[in-house]
């Protein structure tokens, strides 16, 4: 107990050191109101709660209720942050978000069971196993999501304009360990799609940029980012440095310093200049929209497809010396011409709208691509 009014003191005394003498009272009386209550919930609540729990459940409704991306990280969270799991864990390949209790699908990844049982952007989830998921903040659906690969879920989806719930029986898998893949569209014509902004994906989109130029010179690039979530925002900056030559990518700003930061292109362009168009979407999201909105400013590219999500929010992990750590939004990017992303996203410079495409044909926004490219 006493854990927990040390941390709302130091709340406290972080509001004295800066705030004005009004601000100070006021946070007084609502450290008294605070203290009050944990009082009440430890000495008459039904049950015996755990200090430790009430510690860790204020924390994190106190991040939960700052924005949709800042978040507490108990030790199998960060250590999963951190890549340290065992490897037995699967999921959906399902990115989601929760506002106002909704919790909405933003996007799936490629090839992943979300994908390919046809969760669409923009689907709610409303059940898990018939579970009613509400109430529920981002980190319990999350868990519910994640299970043992090769176990079986069941989803109950709201889809906007349809009445009825819809049901997708879904199989747990592991992420794939390649966030890249290209081909040739046709002569002089690449293609390269980045499902998710990984440590690995700036090697590997280099990688696949030198196996298109293998036989002869790039004379045209679709690099695809719709359905990308995001990922890493300093491996999105070096895939977009990958392809401008100089100037600035990108810029951060936020309350503290550190947060301010300017991002410049070093010398060299791996595509020796040929024109570029970037696929878009609703689903395309953060670090995806890093590049994109850097190659636009830059004019390095067309963008093509729709309005991308709209998450221009930097998040910093903070560790707490304990293996625990919390997740806090510390900064805003913006594009290299100073447009504010989040909450608006970028617009592409050619709208298409999505079409099935034929079967063996590419799809029509790709087909736009490819004719953007020989006019350029």
């Amino acid at each position: 107990m006493y854990k927990i009014v040390l941390a709302a003191s130091l709340i406290l005394a972080s509001t004295l050191s800066f705030g004005s003498e009004a601000d100070s009272q006021k946070a007084t009386k609502e450290l008294q109101l605070f203290s009050q209550v944990l009082e009440k919930v430890r000495g008459s609540y039904v049950d015996v709660p755990s200090d430790n729990q009430l510690q860790e459940n204020s924390i994190e409704d106190l991040l939960d209720n700052l924005d949709p991306y800042s978040s507490y990280l108990d030790k199998d969270e960060y250590k999963q942050l951190q890549g340290k799991t065992s490897g037995n864990a699967g999921g959906l390949g399902i990115d989601i978000s929760i506002n106002k209790e909704i919790v909405q699908v933003v996007t799936t990844l490629d090839d992943s069971p979300a994908r390919l049982a046809g969760i669409l952007s923009g689907d709610q989830i409303i059940d898990i196993n018939y579970q009613t998921i509400e109430g529920m903040d981002l980190k319990q659906v999350t868990a519910e999501l994640r299970g043992k690969q090769g176990s079986e879920i069941i989803l109950g989806i709201a889809r906007p304009g349809q009445s009825e719930r819809i049901e997708f029986t879904l199989e747990r898998e592991l992420a794939p360990k390649s966030s890249v893949r290209s081909q040739m569209l046709e002569k002089g014509i690449g293609y390269i799609r980045i499902a998710v902004f990984q440590a690995e994906t700036s090697e590997e989109f280099k990688s696949a940029i030198r196996q298109l130029q293998a036989d002869s010179p790039l004379q045209g690039l679709v690099l695809d980012l719709r359905n990308n979530p995001g990922g890493l925002m300093p491996i999105s900056v070096e895939v977009a440095d990958t392809l401008i030559d100089q100037g600035l990518l990108l810029y951060t700003e936020g309350r503290l310093p550190d947060a301010n930061k300017q991002y410049y292109a070093t010398y060299g362009d791996l595509t020796n200049g040929a024109p570029i168009a970037v696929l878009i979407n609703g689903g395309s999201a953060s670090a995806s929209e890093i590049v994109a909105g850097a190659l636009q400013d830059q004019e390095r590219a067309t963008i093509i497809g729709t309005q991308s999500y709209g998450k221009g929010s930097v998040q910093s992990v903070m560790p707490l010396g304990d293996g625990r750590a919390i997740k806090l939004t510390t900064a805003h990017y913006l594009t290299p011409s100073g447009r504010f992303i989040h909450g608006q996203g970028i617009e592409p410079d050619i709208i298409v709208e999505s079409s099935s495409p034929e079967a063996g044909s590419n799809d029509n926004q790709i087909t736009q691509a490819v004719l953007s490219l020989k006019q350029s």
